[in-house]
């Protein structure tokens, strides 16, 4: 952020020697990437057995599969679509330790596309989720398009709160939130919602499940 703040601040003043007007553009765009960077402070309020909102963004997927290779089994994966005026602070949904984090390469289709989630640049943060859940929780970070640099500051071992930020993913993204598919998950959550990392309630466990999430 410095070195952009740097060279867009001497190339404004640069244009203004051209046309006063001229340093407005170098400026926006300074503005713009402030606003993309910005870190707002998230104090949540929840109740027993829920699980808060990993990203910012629009909810694009509610699916359930029959089954995936982290969890073990059936699962439900949550796909969160983020524009490049969201926050892209990642933070995570339980309380948990990371038991592993996976980076792997791949493309950079638009996030919003289907397969985005499978054929992206990807880093997973696999976490074993404290009590009242139990089991394995997945985050994943997704590249898109325009975001070309995934950060992720959780490590093995790393002991995570509910709404702790671990990572960034930079200039639009997915974020997807897999948990297991047990007859105890709310989710709470519709395709089209806007969700808030560390505020919104993606999901309840430890009660009985209400309306089952439709697939897509």
């Amino acid at each position: 952020m410095l070195l952009a703040t740097l060279v867009l601040g001497a190339v404004a003043w640069a244009l203004s020697w051209l046309h006063p007007m001229a340093a407005i553009f170098p400026l926006i765009i300074w503005g713009w990437a402030i606003s993309f960077f910005r870190d707002p402070r998230r104090v949540g309020s929840f109740a027993d057995g829920q699980m808060c909102a990993p990203a910012d963004g629009t909810v694009t997927e509610v699916v359930k599969l029959d089954d995936h290779e982290l969890i073990g089994g059936p699962a439900y994966r949550i796909g969160i679509f983020l524009s490049i005026f969201n926050v892209h602070i990642n933070r995570a949904p339980c309380a948990g330790t990371v038991k592993r984090v996976i980076y792997s390469p791949g493309e950079y289709l638009d996030a919003r596309h289907p397969e985005s989630g499978s054929r992206n640049e990807a880093n997973t943060v696999i976490l074993e989720a404290a009590a009242p859940h139990s089991g394995t929780v997945v985050v994943r970070q997704v590249a898109g398009l325009i975001a070309r640099r995934i950060i992720c500051h959780a490590r093995k071992g790393d002991c995570l709160t509910r709404g702790e930020r671990f990572g960034l993913i930079k200039f639009g993204s997915r974020t997807e939130l897999i948990v297991p598919a047990s007859v105890d998950v709310d989710i709470r959550v519709k395709m089209g919602d806007r969700v808030r990392a560390g505020l919104t309630v993606m999901l309840q466990t430890g009660q009985s499940a209400g309306d089952t999430p439709s697939e897509a």
